[in-house]
C-alpha cells in the first residue's frame, strides 16, 4: 500500500477541523467589540474616525519568581509549575525573563531567571479574554467586582490574581506550587475613560460604586 508522502493535514480529520474552526469566544468578544464597544465610544466621546478608535492590542500575563532567587537558579519544580500553568490557561508557551542588570539590594545577578511571561494577540487574546471574563472572575474568592482604579494614563489596565486556581483549566488537586499572576490589558489610541468603556462593553465586571447615602429627614 502506497504511503501518503504529503505533509499537508487531512481536511477530513476531525482534529484538523476542530483546530481550524474559530472558537466561539473569539467570535463573540470580537463581534461585541466591533458592534457594541466602538458604538459606545462614539456615543460617549464623539470619536467617529475608525483609525482613532481605542484598540485592545494585546494581553500580557506575568508571573514573578523573584522570591525564589536565593540561589543561582529558580527551583526546577517552581519553574516547571509556572510554565505549565501559563501554557494551560493561554495555549501558548511562556518565555522566561532573565535579569538584565545585577541589583545587590535584591540579591539579583545579571542572567538570573526572574519571571515567566506570555503575550497574547489576535484569536488567542480574544479567546483568553472571553474565558477570563465569563469563567475565571466569578471563581475569585469573595468576588464583588474588579477595581476600576488600575488604569494608567495610556488606558492600559492591570489586575493581580493571588492564585491560578480561578482558571477552570487548572486542577488544584494536582498543583504542587500555588502562585499568583499579573494580567495587563494593553490598549492603543486610548485613555482611562475610553479603555474602561471598551472593557465594560466587553463584559468586564467592574465593581459598582457605593450607592449614595440618603439624607436624614
Amino acid at each position: 500500500m502506497a504511503k501518503n508522502k504529503s505533509n499537508k493535514p487531512d481536511k477530513d480529520d476531525p482534529a484538523t477541523q476542530a483546530a481550524a474552526a474559530p472558537r466561539e469566544g473569539m467570535q463573540r468578544l470580537r463581534k461585541r467589540y466591533l458592534e457594541d464597544a466602538r458604538s459606545e465610544v462614539t456615543k460617549q466621546f464623539e470619536v467617529t474616525n475608525p483609525m482613532a478608535m481605542p484598540v485592545l492590542d494585546r494581553v500580557v500575563l506575568n508571573v514573578d519568581m523573584g522570591r525564589f532567587l536565593g540561589g543561582p537558579k529558580i527551583p526546577p519544580n517552581v519553574r516547571a509549575a509556572v510554565i505549565d500553568t501559563l501554557t494551560q490557561i493561554t495555549g501558548q508557551k511562556p518565555v522566561v525573563v532573565k535579569a538584565k542588570k545585577s541589583v545587590s539590594n535584591f540579591k539579583v545577578r545579571e542572567g538570573m531567571e526572574t519571571a515567566a511571561m506570555v503575550t497574547l494577540r489576535g484569536d488567542r487574546m480574544w479567546d483568553f479574554l472571553d474565558r477570563f471574563i465569563n469563567l475565571a472572575t466569578p471563581r475569585i474568592k469573595d468576588f464583588r467586582g474588579l477595581s476600576d482604579t488600575s488604569f494608567d494614563r495610556a488606558g492600559n489596565y492591570s489586575i493581580g490574581l493571588t492564585e491560578q486556581g480561578v482558571f477552570p483549566e487548572i486542577n488544584m488537586a494536582n498543583v504542587t506550587f500555588t502562585h499568583g499572576m499579573n494580567i495587563n490589558f494593553v490598549f492603543r489610541n486610548s485613555d482611562k475613560a475610553k479603555s474602561r468603556t471598551v472593557l465594560e462593553a466587553l463584559g468586564m465586571p467592574f465593581r459598582k460604586p457605593p450607592a449614595p447615602k440618603k439624607k436624614a429627614s
